[in-house]
């Protein structure tokens, strides 16, 4: 069975949940990084292809897991029945989904924030929730992608999923950012997405 390291800010996977591994030649985190990300490919062409449909629903946000990791793991899609070093307790991320995309309604209804705040807010409790075992930052990022092109008329945020998944100045910034998010201050998030990382 593998034995992957993971980088500051990553959530392990447990035990029951590595069972899960549909690729058993798997050995690395470099290994399993790369068929995850041509699995997430394979999800940015269905995104494209797909009939375009309600996002802000519980069952759009598992197809999308399910569409990014279903290659990989067997339980993509479906959210975590375990504790994590972060999340919600998992017998509550039904409930707490739920709020945040009502929320998410009532924002763009009544333009409680500007489009960039609000993804950026709907970026940040998708992640604190935590709805599955694995990929949650992946997750958050293309969903919030989705809710700036197809909802909020935007272009997506300028993160570079690539950089983001490994352990350098990009990916503390992030975490930075979303460690603030926790206490209600969303700026340096806001700088964070919109930042040019070719300069």
């Amino acid at each position: 069975m593998a034995n992957f390291e993971y980088p500051d800010g990553a959530t392990p996977i447990d035990p029951d949940e590595m069972e899960g591994l549909k690729l058993g030649h798997i050995t690395t985190r470099g290994e399993l990084n790369r068929f995850e990300q041509d699995n997430i490919n394979d999800a940015l062409q269905w995104l494209e292809s797909r009939r375009k449909s309600d996002i802000l629903t519980e069952k759009f946000a598992k197809t999308l897991h399910q569409k990014m990791f279903g290659k990989v793991w067997k339980w993509a899609g479906t959210f975590r029945r375990s504790g994590k070093n972060i999340g919600v307790d998992w017998h509550k991320i039904p409930v707490e989904l739920h709020t945040l995309l009502a929320d998410v309604r009532y924002w763009i209804e009544n333009k409680t924030y500007s489009e960039d705040e609000t993804a950026a807010r709907f970026h940040h409790r998708l992640v604190w929730i935590h709805m599955f075992p694995n990929g949650n930052g992946r997750h958050a990022r293309l969903m919030t992608d989705v809710l700036l092109t197809e909802v909020l008329g935007q272009e997506p945020f300028t993160w570079n999923v690539e950089r983001i998944n490994v352990e350098d100045q990009v990916r503390e910034l992030y975490i930075k950012a979303l460690q603030l998010a926790d206490n209600s201050d969303y700026s340096a998030l806001l700088d964070f997405v919109r930042a040019d990382w070719k300069k």
